[in-house]
């Protein structure tokens, strides 16, 4: 089985100056190897694993300094693709318990701070290796049935991504942590310290990737800040157990609160408290517009500027030029627009196809959509299984209902809604006669494809289209043999992306190897999964020594 320990881990580790890794190669870690399905022994064990989390409902508390809290207003996660099943029983946080969770993470935050980031380091990296190996297929187990993914989209997500942000984060931190190289004159000697936050940052975090969930948590804590976690209602339990797994490794009570509760009540409770120092959130980019104004309205309450990181939403594109690799096309599109349902920030929404392909390509992509298997997450055969609640259901049935009712659209594949047992959506191909269409332009969320076929002797106006049609700058894809043409394309839409890929779908990007995020109504664009993201937790002091004594208020010229 696939199960490797890292080169890494055959180093010594770490130094207690706190300041240099002693021993550890500079050079970064490799990403995580994938489980390997098709071993035997690893799918009996994941078997047994989701048998294991198939037979009970979890009792999720509030975590506040290492206490658990219940409160009357009591909430279920269900599992997706078989809602009469409850996952877990998860209790959501009041004002009063919020306010207690800051007051908790601002005593423990001064000892959590001072030590050495190589202490904190040491915490992560176990983490890291206990997921990898003693909680692999628990965490595996928790992710499918709770939020509805395949064991390969559950392994790419809960177990890959976030060992991989774990393990390169602490290898950015420690170059962030040593501070820029500085030019230091005779008798002076000058540096940079990295301190933490003042205050206090909120975690607000989806239920799509467990991997976000953990990195947007674990991140400003591995840079000596504390942390209030407030997990999404559909990923409860992945999240509570990756806390859990932290807390064997070594996190002290405290650092990270774990405080399930409305948005509203966060919102409001964390807004008015003069201790917020930042917020960083993965969500709708209604929600995180609503977070930002409330910050903004209470702007000089606080005792420093709170800092805001956010990853939203996206209308993500295949753009298909007429010389082009069909095959890549069809087979790259059926990944990145239906893989757990559509429901990643990157899946491709809209597509451009040209009126000389089109014929090919829908046929293709008929053909290909026809063999895709929906199901339970436990049948190894399922290329799909359902989306996530009841809310998000209706949503995208919504949007399949107006193009059905819609001259202005015709629905190629697809279309079929079941809520009876799960809440499974068909996979969804739909033709958009008008290029700024609703469902050219929104963000659905699910397993719809909307494409609009144009002339191909008009590719400047239709790469004008995909620039100008949607709010949002998250991920992209261009498909072509033509370099000149990819040089084109790549600066007229130099904005419309901030994860742009050639000959490739628009889903997958990898921790250190493609950061992920956008801009416009995307996001800050602040790039998980590369250095500068751990710049957004560290308030840096420049600090000057002078060797020599100052011999007279006055210059000398002054004399003459």
């Amino acid at each position: 089985m696939m199960i490797r320990v890292h080169p890494s881990k055959l180093r010594p580790l770490l130094s207690a100056s706190g300041r240099c890794f002693s021993g550890l190669s500079p050079d970064l870690p490799p990403n995580e190897p994938l489980t390997d399905f098709t071993d035997p022994k690893v799918a009996e064990k994941l078997q047994e694993a989701l048998a294991g989390v198939n037979s009970r409902c979890e009792d999720i508390p509030i975590v506040i300094g290492g206490q658990e809290y219940r409160t009357e207003d009591a909430s279920y996660q269900l599992c997706p693709y078989n809602h009469s099943k409850k996952v877990a029983k998860f209790y959501n946080a009041d004002k009063n318990l919020i306010e207690k969770a800051v007051e908790n993470a601002l005593i423990n935050k001064s000892v959590w701070e001072k030590m050495s980031y190589d202490s904190r380091a040491r915490v992560v990296l176990k983490a890291a290796s206990l997921m990898a190996t003693k909680y692999r297929y628990e965490v595996l187990a928790r992710c499918m049935v709770g939020q509805g993914k395949t064991a390969f989209q559950a392994d790419i997500d809960s177990v890959g991504e976030l060992i991989d942000f774990l393990r390169f984060n602490v290898s950015y931190g420690k170059t962030l942590m040593e501070g820029p190289p500085l030019h230091n004159p005779d008798h002076i000697l000058n540096q940079v310290r990295m301190r933490s936050l003042e205050g206090f940052v909120a975690a607000i975090t989806p239920f799509n990737f467990s991997a976000i969930g953990g990195n947007l948590a674990t991140a400003p804590a591995l840079m000596g800040n504390v942390v209030l976690w407030k997990p999404s209602s559909t990923a409860v339990l992945s999240n509570y157990h990756f806390l859990k797994i932290m807390e064997e490794a070594g996190l002290p009570d405290g650092i990270i609160q774990f405080v399930p509760s409305t948005g509203r009540t966060l919102g409001a409770a964390i807004a008015s408290s003069r201790d917020l120092a930042g917020v960083t959130f993965t969500g709708s980019s209604a929600v995180f517009g609503t977070i930002w104004k409330s910050i903004g309205d209470n702007l000089s309450n606080y005792k420093t500027f709170p800092k805001l990181v956010g990853e939203t939403g996206g209308k993500n594109y295949h753009f298909i030029h007429e010389n082009c690799d069909v095959d890549s096309v069809v087979y790259g599109t059926v990944r990145s627009a239906y893989e757990y349902q559509g429901q990643k920030c990157s899946a491709c929404s809209r597509m451009y196809v040209p009126d000389t392909l089109w014929g090919e390509i829908k046929d293709r992509l008929v053909e290909e959509l026809s063999h895709v298997k929906m199901g339970p997450a436990e049948d190894f055969a399922s290329f799909m299984t359902a989306v996530i609640d009841r809310n998000s259901y209706d949503n995208i049935k919504g949007y399949i209902e107006h193009a059905r009712q819609s001259p202005d659209y015709e629905i190629i594949s697809g279309g079929v809604c079941d809520d009876s047992q799960g809440y499974f959506i068909q996979p969804t191909l739909i033709l958009s006669k008008d290029p700024k269409s609703k469902l050219m332009s929104e963000e659905i969320f699910g397993p719809v494809l909307t494409v609009y076929v144009y002339p191909a002797d008009d590719v400047d106006g239709a790469l004008e289209l995909v620039d100008s049609t949607s709010p949002y700058g998250l991920t992209g894809a261009i498909f072509s043999r033509d370099r000149v043409f990819i040089n084109k394309a790549m600066e007229k839409l130099q904005h419309s992306a901030g994860n742009f890929y050639i000959n490739d779908k628009s889903t997958g990007a990898v921790v250190a190897q493609q950061p992920f995020g956008g801009a416009r109504a995307s996001g800050t664009n602040d790039k998980a999964g590369m250095g500068s993201y751990l710049t957004r937790w560290v308030s840096p002091m420049a600090v000057k020594e002078s060797l020599v004594p100052l011999p007279h208020w006055s210059y000398p010229y002054m004399s003459k």
